[in-house]
Formats: structure tokens, sequence, C-alpha cells
């Protein structure tokens, strides 16, 4: 398949201001979602859309170790879909809410073949900062990994931003994020996320030290030893298990050293 480039129709009156409009681009049986050439946001094979394509993805999954069941996720940043897509073929009981504020994003979801709205699932335009703002015991996983040109919005990893997610979460609920290690903030942003959840968080990095994922928890379900023996989780089917599992042995590693 030669490279194609696909873009999004022209910007709707409501889209944000002074950033690259998003793109997407296919190389043999792979496609990708970009801002800028350089940057890959987002990226899914053509012949397994639903499978997660990058580690750090599969490192977010992390959080079936502790909460295998949950009743709502909500996802910050739409992208091209890999978690939204994995969490609804294989979280069949869970509703999956995802927060996207750039409807040129929103736009490009059936190039990734992101599943229609429906009682379980919905893609909404919103700022995510303001959304949790207003929103209070809502969720029992929360996904955080919503880019742009440059890195993670500053209102989306404020300090009052992370005390939002706090209260967002259902008891016992987690929080997942997608940080850049290499980010000149990166340590401190980790003290924000400390100062919202205390000690109940620990922070898993991918091989090639690109990717920092962090769980943090509002409650105890981290301090579980039922968790670092990596047992697939009964409501997990055993081909999601089978993608997972070279990445769950590195976060029960991390566990067992925490």
């Amino acid at each position: 398949m030669s490279d194609v480039r696909i873009s999004a129709d022209s910007p709707p009156p409501d889209a944000p201001t002074g950033n690259p409009r998003p793109f997407v681009q296919d190389s043999g049986t792979r496609r990708t979602l970009h801002f800028t050439e350089k940057e890959i946001q987002s990226s899914m094979s053509l012949l397994n859309p639903d499978a997660l394509d990058l580690e750090y993805t599969r490192m977010m999954m992390g959080f079936v170790l502790f909460k295998p069941e949950p009743a709502r996720i909500l996802m910050v940043g739409l992208g091209g879909g890999s978690l939204p897509k994995f969490c609804h073929r294989y979280l069949a009981r869970t509703e999956i809410e995802v927060i996207e504020i750039d409807p040129d994003v929103i736009a490009l979801r059936d190039a990734f073949m992101v599943p229609a709205d429906d009682a379980r699932f919905r893609v909404i335009q919103a700022d995510a900062a303001e959304y949790l703002r207003n929103a209070e015991d809502h969720a029992d996983v929360i996904f955080l990994d919503g880019f742009g040109v440059g890195g993670i919005p500053d209102a989306l990893c404020s300090a009052g931003f992370y005390a939002d997610c706090f209260r967002a979460l259902r008891e016992d609920g987690i929080l997942v994020i997608n940080f850049h290690v290499n980010h000149p903030q990166h340590h401190e942003y980790m003290d924000r996320v400390r100062a919202a959840f205390g000690a109940s968080m620990f922070e898993v990095v991918d091989d090639d030290m690109t990717n920092s994922i962090v769980f943090a928890c509002k409650g105890d379900l981290l301090d579980d030893p039922a968790a670092a023996a990596l047992r697939r989780p009964a409501a997990l089917p055993k081909d999601a298990w089978r993608q997972l599992m070279p990445t769950m042995r590195v976060i029960g590693a991390t566990l067992v050293l925490r």
C-alpha cells in the first residue's frame, strides 16, 4: 500500500485555534494520527484495528490487575481511539466515556474504526478540565492521555485538575496517566499527582524510556499483593490477556519493587 494522507474536512467554527490540524497517514498495514510529521499521536494496525499497537497503551491497561471489571471508564483524549476500542471490545459490561476537545480529532474517528456512540460508549466534545471540575463519584477508572503539540495542555496537568480527578473517582477508583519521561516538568507533575493522591501511586516506564505510566488510587487497591500474581481477570477474554501479558509482567516486577 502506498503512503496516503487523510485530513479532516474544513474546520468547524468551534475548533481550537492556534493548533495544527490532525491528519492520518497510511504506510503499509499501519495507520497513524499526527499533528506534525515527526510526532505520532496514535497508531493502528489495519490488519487488527482493535489491537493496542503502542506499548504505552498496553501499560495503561495495567489497571485491570486492580480493577478488572469497572462499571465506568472516563477517558481524556480520543486520539486514534486505541484504548477506547480495546476497552469497548474486551470489557463488555463497562460504560465508556471519551472526552475530546478537538472536533477535528473526532471527525477522524471513522478512519480509526472507533465504534459508533451507543448505550455504553460515547465520545463527548468538551474541555476535560471543565468536565471533571463538575464531576463527583463519577468513574471507576480515569485515563489521562490528552496531548497536543508540545505535550500536555497546562489545564490537564495542574494541581487543581488532579484534585478534580480524585473527586471524580469512585471509592477505590484508579487514575491512569500517560506522561513523557523526558519532559522538563515531569517530576513536578508527579509531585502534583502525589499531592492529590498521597502515597497510593506508582510509576512504570516503558523500555525505550519515552513514556511513563502512573497509576494513582483513591483507596488502597494498589497495595493488594494479589495484583503481582498476574492472573488473568475472569472478566477479561483470553485473547485480550495474551496481548497484555508481556506488559503485565513489567508492571508486576515494578509492583514487587514498590
